[in-house]
C-alpha cells in the first residue's frame, strides 16, 4: 500500500526548488507556483507542492534537503517573494515539521529561519515555465544556480537522489561552491 502524501516548500526560486525535489527518489510530483498562508503570511510566495510516497522517502529527508538546498538561515531582502517555509496541510503534519526543523538547528553554523506555515491556497506557474530545468538544464540559469544545488544532492542524500535523472551530472565535479 502507498502512502502518499503531500508538503508545500518555499525558500528559493521555485525553478530551483522544483528541481531539486523532481530530482529525488519518491517524489511522485511536484507543482510549481506560488504558495500563501495566513495571516501576515498570506502574500503569495514562491514554492512548490510536493507529492510523495512517505515509503520511499521520509518528511523528516525533504525537509533536510530543503533546508540544504535554499539559504535556510539567510534573512535577506527577498524573504517575501522567497519565504523559507514549510507548508503544511495538517495538525499532525504541522507538530512533525516544527519537531524536524528543530533537530537540524545544531547542525547549521547560524540559526536557521525556515518556519512552519499553514497551507492556505495555491497558484500554479504558467505552464511554459513548469520543469524548468529539465526543459533547459544547458540555460546559463540552470547552469549558474540549478546544477550546485543537484550536485549537492548527489554529494549529501546519494541515496535519495533519482540517479536516471540526475546522469548528466554523474561526471561533474561533485563539489560545490553553493554555501548556507
Amino acid at each position: 500500500m502507498e502512502m502518499l502524501q503531500k508538503i508545500a516548500l518555499g525558500g528559493g526560486c521555485h525553478w530551483c526548488t522544483e528541481a531539486v525535489f523532481q530530482s529525488l527518489i519518491g517524489v511522485t510530483k511536484v507543482e510549481q507556483g506560488f504558495v500563501a498562508s495566513t495571516h501576515e503570511h498570506s502574500s503569495f510566495s514562491e514554492a512548490v507542492i510536493v507529492h510523495f510516497n512517505s515509503e520511499d522517502i521520509s518528511l523528516k529527508t525533504l525537509v533536510e534537503v530543503h533546508l540544504h538546498t535554499h539559504k535556510s538561515t539567510s534573512n535577506h531582502a527577498m524573504r517575501i517573494k522567497y519565504r523559507s517555509a514549510v507548508y503544511v496541510f495538517s495538525e499532525t503534519q504541522k507538530q512533525e515539521a516544527e519537531y524536524i526543523i528543530d533537530t537540524f538547528h545544531k547542525t547549521f553554523n547560524n540559526e536557521l529561519i525556515t518556519r512552519v506555515f499553514p497551507f492556505k491556497t495555491f497558484k500554479a506557474s504558467r505552464q511554459e515555465i513548469t520543469d524548468y530545468y529539465y526543459d533547459n538544464p544547458e540555460k546559463p540559469f540552470c547552469e549558474s544556480f540549478i546544477n550546485p544545488k543537484l550536485k549537492l544532492l548527489l554529494n549529501q542524500f546519494s541515496a535519495y537522489a533519482n540517479l536516471d535523472k540526475l546522469k548528466h551530472l554523474k561526471h561533474a565535479k561533485y563539489q560545490t561552491e553553493y554555501s548556507k
